[in-house]
């Protein structure tokens, strides 16, 4: 009993026709687990905009051939967003522990691009189903039984009974097509962007740096390529290059962002990406060059204004309002334009006067620091309630009027944004009228009606308007009680 015992254990490890029978029997895979498209263990799935899940690679693939497959329900996919679906990828990870299989790979990009062709062309030929989809398919979900064990490179290899696909060492074959009108391509977007990531992605520092030297020169003048190259997936090999501890993969990888950046399309799609946050980080602690680009980044995002709001909650005005003070004139310019842009939302504007914005602002004018662009930002609050109100207890009629009766602009525009906030602030009422008497704003709105443009001549005459115009109610004011009263309300507050 106990040899017999002692050869059935060598005979189970050892022979081959056991070994087979114990692979057919592994357990039948959940549907739910399979890749509509590649049929297969699915490693990486994603949810789609109509609430299906397939393998990332097959979206992008049908995406690149702007392909939507026919499922098996009748129905047809929406690919325009993607979300990682981690919870169907925990229960098939733990489906494969439980039942000693490895865990799937990712179906790489070419394998995807393969088989989307091959449906392109069946869906185009429908006779023909039978010859080129299957082939297709057969490489990627062959059962033990129809694979040796014992093949030669060219099988698909088996782990625990489970087909793994093949990597496709060239472009794949139904992308060179024989006939005039035969096969849908991978375009060759497409595959520059494989390169691309397959580099950016890379263990070596030197060919991740190769890869964004690369993409920088190119997306710097080229339109076409800024477009077709800002996708989900670079954006993402993007992102983590933006917080590299190396200054070089740090600085291109910033640089190449505000390229992409520029095209108007792409604005709303990166800051939806999650770019964002770490491009806040680099501008609070970056490098110093990696900082010049992460404002000219924030800059150019700022100007749709579907992200003003998203990037004010992402928490870019603290770093912003800090980079006013910075040793480069670039950064300081930059952040001082998407300040401005980002003040012309409501929301934004409340956050930055409550981390002191109006008090910097001001401050700078007084200074004579970037005065043109800090003067747009000031027009802004000056155009809101809150905006005013900070203004007019910050000082702001005063600082507006000095800075006119000093006629020291670099250029008249300069001055007309300035007439204009000192215009905005004209609503505030009987506060205004007296801050702008005690600051003596009437001599100087007069010599603008005299030499300013046409826009800031008219603005000056405005302001005149309400200064002279009495009211019933305000010819019995004290002024200067008036003045103290608020005075003493702002020191208690």
């Amino acid at each position: 009993m106990g040899s017999g015992k002692q050869k059935w254990k060598i005979y189970f490890h050892k022979s081959p026709s056991t070994l087979f029978l114990l692979k057919k029997q592994s357990p039948s895979i959940p549907n739910e687990f399979l890749c509509p498209i590649a049929g297969t263990l699915m490693a990486d799935p994603v949810i789609v905009s109509s609430g299906h899940t397939f393998e990332r690679n097959c979206v992008h693939a049908c995406v690149s051939l702007s392909f939507k497959p026919k499922l098996a329900d009748g129905s047809s996919p929406d690919f325009s967003t993607i979300i990682p679906n981690l919870a169907l990828k925990s229960t098939i990870f733990n489906w494969c522990r439980t039942h000693l299989i490895d865990p799937p790979k990712p179906i790489d990009f070419y394998s995807a691009g393969k088989m989307v062709c091959a449906l392109i062309h069946t869906s185009q030929n429908p006779n023909n189903t039978k010859s080129q989809v299957e082939d297709v398919k057969s490489e990627l979900t062959r059962t033990p039984s129809q694979v040796s064990i014992t093949s030669s490179e060219e099988s698909v290899t088996l782990r625990n009974g489970f087909p793994t696909p093949l990597p496709l060492k060239t472009r794949p074959s139904c992308c060179s097509s024989s006939s005039s009108s035969d096969m849908e391509t991978l375009n060759s977007n497409s595959l520059e962007e494989e390169e691309f990531l397959t580099k950016m992605t890379s263990y070596e520092v030197s060919e991740q740096k190769e890869a964004l030297i690369s993409l920088r020169k190119l997306t710097r003048t080229q339109e076409e390529t800024r477009l077709h190259l800002c996708t989900p997936r670079l954006l993402s090999a993007l992102k983590s290059l933006i917080t590299s501890r190396y200054s070089s993969l740090q600085v291109n990888a910033v640089a190449v962002l505000v390229n992409l950046s520029l095209e108007n399309q792409n604005k709303v799609k990166i800051v939806r990406s999650g770019i964002v946050p770490p491009v806040i980080d680099v501008l609070r602690g970056g490098f110093p060059e990696s900082q010049d680009h992460a404002a000219g980044a924030l800059f150019s995002l700022s100007l749709d204004d579907q992200n003003k709001t998203a990037i004010g909650v992402l928490g870019a005005l603290p770093p912003l309002l800090h980079a006013l003070r910075s040793d480069s004139e670039r950064t300081r310019h930059d952040s001082a334009l998407a300040l401005y842009h980002l003040s012309i939302v409501q929301s934004n504007r409340v956050k930055m006067i409550k981390l002191g914005a109006v008090q910097i602002l001001l401050g700078m004018v007084k200074s004579g620091h970037m005065t043109g662009r800090i003067l747009l930002a000031l027009c802004n609050f000056a155009a809101s309630v809150e905006g005013r109100t900070a203004m007019l207890d910050g000082g702001g009629v005063d600082c507006l009027v000095s800075k006119l009766s000093q006629d020291e602009f670099d250029s008249e525009s300069t001055r007309e944004s300035c007439v204009a906030a000192l215009y905005g602030l004209s609503y505030g009422g009987l506060r205004f009228k007296g801050l702008a008497k005690e600051a003596g704003a009437e001599e100087v709105l007069k010599k603008v009606e005299e030499s300013g443009n046409e826009r800031a001549k008219e603005k000056a005459g405005r302001i005149l308007e309400v200064l002279r115009k009495k009211d019933p109610e305000e010819e019995e004011i004290d002024w200067e009680e008036l003045l103290n009263s608020e005075d003493n309300h702002t020191v208690n507050s």
